[in-house]
């Protein structure tokens, strides 16, 4: 009995015995059985109206009432009302501390701390990026943006430090938290602004707590993953010696999770600059303001004037942040209060010589040539290249023969079987609950009402990634390949990699114009760094013994990426693939703003005419297709790993 139970596996067909193929055989007698249910019930191949809810009429009416009681009821007087003005109350006396301290001031407290985190070179360069936001002229912008930067910070690390703290000491905890920031991570910035604008009203409180629910998630993550992988024997050590749980907490955990911390601090402070940019749209003013308006006109050169300040801060924060993760420079503790002292001494003077304000002299204008290039490029470039064609006839070439045959090919497919090729590669990827899931924020879609807007914007992410993965691994394996090639590469990695995602918009917007092929290229110019970053860390992290046994066998260098390499490195491509998708749907969405169209216009349309249907259902149908997209995306392995 015994040998028949061994040797029946082995009885099987070869087929049956795939996984994979097991899985689809499944998935296609599944089909067979519900195929034509489905079609039998439904006819023909666009969503069922009858499977469709529509929330117009209790969001509008949520909406009215939210607007009719704003000023009368209790819960806006005593709650949301406080909120708000301590809030402004924050950020006001933020920036005007930093208006106090002038331009001399806050340049020289911004280089000490950056040398006595980051060392003199670091402090130097932060020296030089806020001199250079005065000299473009935008010194008061970039301390609005600064000042709001400053609270929505404290804000979110604060929340997410004790959201993280939460989720690292309990089990329960831990599980309740996770689809709730797996949603958030999913949720563009973009969808984040209606519903606070609609409690909040528009201007700084909306865009503060907008900015801290986008930026908290990432220092909840970090936090819980540090004190849950926190050294088990230290902790079992201080244990043994009577420590009682809040001594374990302080003098172990928290010190042994000092890397994760200040890496979430690292990734907050990005993700809420990011935001704080996005949030320019609902009054929050500052650097995000100018480039909103200066793209709204097309004008160019004032939006790069703005923008380049933007990235200043981004690379200065990242820097200064990540050397202070890495353990920064200690110094002598007379060194740096000295320096401390001086930084000060330099603000005290300018006040008292009323020299505050960056002075009108030392401005420089760039606006203007900027726009002289692009007209130049415009008349050069733009149209009329001969033999390539200019920008715009690629972005119609791209838009004719990659965006519209997509876009028309999934429109084309039933519904059913769209549902059915997400089932099919979420569960060869994973389990049959990743699979479930995905079905399900796909039916949402449907269920919602926008699954045309939806397959039209997952066609723009589908073209977008598929542009990106190219461009991406091909870079990856030369700068894994190439020391030097890495070199070169890794300060341009550094730079778009920081830049927040408002800030792609303005070179596309003058190479290509308004439309679905800009968002896109902006999409890829925005995931490229992180696809060729994790692609390439992947690639060198293959076991070197493997790759000399392949050398001492007499492979080639192609042999080797393709039949050692590549295989090796798996997990980073299909990470590298994830993230790809996740930040491509992000500034997809975004790519409304500068005509993308679908579910970004719809966000958009909703933000700006304050309608909270509109608004909600695109951001709810945007959180579902990010939802599927990870889903299809993410091994379960790996998402085992990060839930540990």
């Amino acid at each position: 009995m015994a040998s028949i139970t061994a040797t029946a596996p082995r009885a099987l067909p070869a087929v049956l015995r795939n996984r994979a193929a097991a899985k689809l055989g499944l998935l296609a007698l599944a089909a067979v059985v519900l195929v034509p249910l489905a079609r039998a019930r439904w006819t023909g191949g666009a969503w069922p109206d009858a499977l469709t809810v529509d929330l117009t009429g209790p969001l509008t009416g949520v909406s009215d009432w939210i607007i009719d009681n704003r000023d009368s009821h209790p819960l806006f007087l005593y709650f949301f009302g406080h909120v708000s003005n301590a809030v402004v109350l924050c950020v006001r006396a933020v920036y005007l501390a930093l208006l106090a301290a002038g331009w001399a001031g806050v340049t020289a407290v911004a280089a000490f701390l950056a040398w006595r985190f980051a060392g003199v070179r670091q402090a130097l360069g932060t020296a030089a990026a806020f001199l250079a936001c005065g000299l473009l002229g935008m010194w008061v912008p970039t301390m609005q943006t600064l000042a709001l930067m400053v609270v929505a910070v404290l804000t979110s690390v604060a929340v997410g430090a004790l959201l993280g703290l939460a989720a690292g000491l309990s089990d329960r905890m831990d599980r309740a938290l996770r689809p709730v920031l797996d949603t958030m991570q999913v949720l563009p910035a973009f969808a984040y602004l209606l519903p606070v604008v609609l409690v909040f009203g528009i201007g700084v409180p909306a865009a503060v707590l907008a900015t801290v629910v986008y930026a908290a998630p990432p220092m909840a993550r970090l936090t819980a993953l540090g004190l849950r992988g926190a050294d088990q024997g230290v902790l079992e050590a201080v244990e043994s010696l009577g420590a009682t749980a809040r001594q374990r907490l302080v003098t172990a955990r928290i010190p042994l999770a000092r890397g994760q911390l200040l890496l979430g601090l690292n990734q907050t402070i990005m993700m809420a600059l990011s935001m704080a940019v996005i949030a320019s749209v609902i009054g929050a003013g500052g650097l995000g303001d100018r480039v909103y308006q200066a793209l709204a006109t097309v004008d160019v050169g004032a939006a790069l004037a703005a923008g380049i300040p933007i990235v200043l801060l981004a690379v200065v924060l990242d820097r200064v942040t990540a050397a202070a993760g890495d353990g920064g420079t200690a110094g002598h503790r007379a060194g740096w209060t000295y320096a401390l002292g001086a930084a000060l001494a330099v603000a005290v003077a300018g006040r008292l010589l009323g020299r505050t304000d960056w002075p009108d002299a030392w401005t420089l204008n760039i606006a203007e040539p900027v726009n002289r290039a692009v007209d130049w490029m415009t008349a050069h470039l733009y149209s009329g290249v001969p033999v390539v064609g200019g920008t715009a006839d690629w972005a119609g070439r791209f838009t004719t023969w990659v965006l519209d045959p997509l876009r028309d090919g999934l429109l084309w497919l039933p519904w059913w079987s769209v549902l059915l090729v997400v089932a099919a590669l979420a569960w060869l990827i994973g389990t049959w609950r990743t699979a479930l899931t995905a079905v399900l924020a796909m039916a949402a879609i449907g269920v919602l009402g926008v699954w045309e807007p939806a397959l039209d914007t997952l066609s723009q992410v589908l073209a977008a990634v598929a542009v990106t993965l190219v461009l991406g691994f091909a870079t990856a394996v030369a700068a894994a390949r190439s020391d030097r090639f890495e070199r070169l590469l890794r300060p341009v990695l550094d730079v778009f990699q920081t830049m927040p995602q408002f800030v792609y918009l303005i070179p596309v917007v003058a190479l290509f114009g308004v439309g679905r092929a800009p968002a896109v290229a902006a999409a890829v110019v925005y995931a490229l760094p992180a696809v060729v970053r994790i692609t390439a860390q992947g690639l060198r992290e293959v076991d070197p013994a493997a790759m000399e046994s392949s050398r001492s066998l007499g492979a080639t260098g192609g042999q080797q990426l393709r039949q050692v390499q590549l295989p090796l490195a798996r997990p980073a491509l299909l990470l590298a693939v994830n993230q790809g998708v996740v930040l491509v749907l992000a500034v997809v969405i975004i790519g409304g703003l500068v005509g993308g169209g679908a579910l970004g216009y719809d966000v958009v349309f909703g933000l700006a005419q304050g309608d909270l249907a509109t608004g909600l259902v695109a951001g709810a149908a945007i959180v579902c297709l990010g939802l599927m997209l990870d889903r299809v995306t993410q091994p379960t392995d790996r998402r085992a790993k990060k839930g540990a």
